[in-house]
């Protein structure tokens, strides 16, 4: 999956497969994670988000997606 570069302290990259509803993080520490299920509405929000490190902590994290590190 290709990730887009982002400016954040907390994440380094974003990618996105709509049909499959599969989130990647790649954090600026290294580690990658997919989120599952996650509706393209909550992958335009985190993109749209004024500080993408402190939305995904305080809000993406709270709504329980099923991850896993890669």
């Amino acid at each position: 999956m290709k990730r887009r570069l982002v400016e954040s302290e907390a994440i380094r990259s974003v990618g996105y497969d709509a049909h499959r509803q599969l989130l990647e993080v790649e954090f600026n520490g290294g580690d990658v994670y997919h989120y599952f299920a996650v509706p393209r509405t909550v992958y335009d929000r985190l993109m749209a988000a004024e500080s993408m490190g402190t939305w995904f902590n305080q809000t993406f994290k709270d709504m329980g997606f099923e991850y896993r590190e890669l």
